[in-house]
């Protein structure tokens, strides 16, 4: 039996961690159209938000490895924290420009990336040091992350409406703070945790090196290839969606904030229930087949029944079907990305992932904005909802998903040669045409 705490710690810290920015999903985009009334502003906070992300997670991932997984974790959340803090305290004291607003929301953005990222790579470690199986471990990460934005998102509308949105933004800082708190307290005793010894001196060449390590891998296989291209559409859209046509959607149709709440708690709700389901089940069935239909079936429908409708009880069925089916996607790709990548490049692919699939964020955003201004809402859901169903038919369309399925042998083990014998180590190549072969799983 292995030691189960650094993993209880990390999956607590995500899951308190994933709540708080929730409310912030939910509560800076109500914030900006209370305070401005302008749906193109909170594209523009959105764009602030969502493009650090993009650069943070292009530059990130070396810096990880050498700094270290737990102390990245630590930073970044204790940076988040006094971040969202700012911009209530600023505002009650009447200093809160729209400047500031969107300095605040990059630096956030700049800095969760780092944290999201240690976190996530520690799983493969984190679930051999605890003694249970990774494809178990990661369905474990995503469900717990699901469920605390399902209680975020519902806690956000609720206090929203009853203390303010400046209040949802306190509570998330002090998210952040108890986020740091248990991962500086408990992740230790885990090597892949701490910083690690650089193969080559600390320099703007090896830095850049390492950089091209994970870029090149990435590259190199066509399966995590197409699957960054899908979600970047994917996650463009959804951008546009919790940041701009959502709240839009609730202010002009539904009740408020509140809905907004009840809404992505039940997305969060269904993708909990899918993410547990195939957790429990999924490993029976082929994952392409499983994948495709649910890829199809989890986001496209909501745009086109917000567009249709100007009632809750619709979207919020759309919404729940929908979350089950998105539910399942991640404990898939999850599983694909630790088979395929080896862990000392783990970080540096993980950063390059992170990267591509979140590019399009920052566009997502403001042009729901603009799409709003200049076409109205109902012409904004439909252009937006297009496009994530053409995104979403990537794995019926390209050929390299139908790897999805193969799972790649482990590493040979190399016989131990005589110190006397031992040749010079060549450099280990970094891609290939085929598939990359990852180190043993647990």
């Amino acid at each position: 039996m292995g030691n189960r705490t650094p993993l209880a710690a990390t999956l607590a810290a995500n899951s308190i961690s994933t709540a708080g920015t929730s409310l912030t999903l939910i509560g800076v985009p109500w914030f900006v159209l209370e305070t401005t009334g302008s749906a193109g502003r909170a594209g523009v906070v959105a764009f602030c938000a969502t493009l650090p992300i993009v650069v943070a997670a292009l530059i990130g991932g070396p810096v990880i490895d050498r700094f270290g997984r737990r102390r990245t974790a630590v930073v970044s959340d204790a940076v988040c924290a006094a971040a969202i803090a700012a911009i209530p305290l600023l505002h009650f004291a009447g200093a809160l420009d729209f400047w500031m607003l969107c300095a605040l929301m990059a630096l956030n953005g700049f800095a969760h990336t780092p944290g999201n990222t240690a976190r996530y790579v520690l799983i493969p470690d984190l679930a051999e040091h605890a003694g249970t199986t990774l494809p178990r471990a990661a369905s474990l990460f995503d469900a717990v992350s699901r469920g605390a934005r399902m209680v975020g998102a519902a806690l956000a509308g609720v206090l929203i409406a009853f203390a303010g949105a400046e209040t949802v933004l306190l509570l998330d800082a002090a998210t952040f703070g108890l986020s740091a708190l248990l991962i500086a307290a408990g992740v230790r005793g885990v090597r892949a945790a701490e910083p690690r010894k650089a193969e080559a001196p600390v320099s703007v060449r090896a830095y850049g090196t390492e950089l091209r390590e994970g870029y090149a891998h990435l590259l190199g296989n066509r399966l995590l290839l197409a699957v960054v291209v899908m979600v970047m559409f994917m996650n463009g859209t959804d951008q546009g969606w919790y940041a701009v046509l959502l709240p839009v959607h609730a202010e002009a149709e539904l009740g408020g904030a509140t809905h907004i709440g009840l809404l992505t708690a039940l997305f969060g709700a269904g993708g909990l229930t899918g993410a547990l389901l195939y957790g429990a089940v999924g490993h029976r069935f082929p994952r392409r087949a499983v994948f495709t239909v649910c890829v199809i079936l989890c986001g496209a429908p909501r745009f086109l029944v917000a567009a249709v409708t100007g009632t809750t009880l619709p979207l919020a069925v759309t919404m729940l079907l929908g979350g089950i089916a998105g539910g399942v996607l991640n404990p898939i790709l999850t599983t694909v990305i630790y088979e395929r990548v080896p862990d000392r490049l783990r970080s540096r692919v993980s950063g390059a992932l992170t990267a591509g699939c979140e590019f399009a964020m920052p566009v997502g955003g403001l042009a729901a904005g603009l799409l709003v201004e200049g076409a109205g809402a109902t012409g904004a859901l439909l252009a937006m909802g297009g496009v994530y169903f053409l995104a979403t038919l990537s794995p019926l369309v390209f050929p390299s998903w139908r790897t999805l399925d193969d799972v790649p042998g482990p590493e040979p083990v190399q016989k131990p040669v005589p110190q006397a014998e031992a040749p010079a180590e060549a450099p280990a190549p970094v891609s290939s045409s085929a598939p990359s072969r990852p180190t043993p799983g647990p």
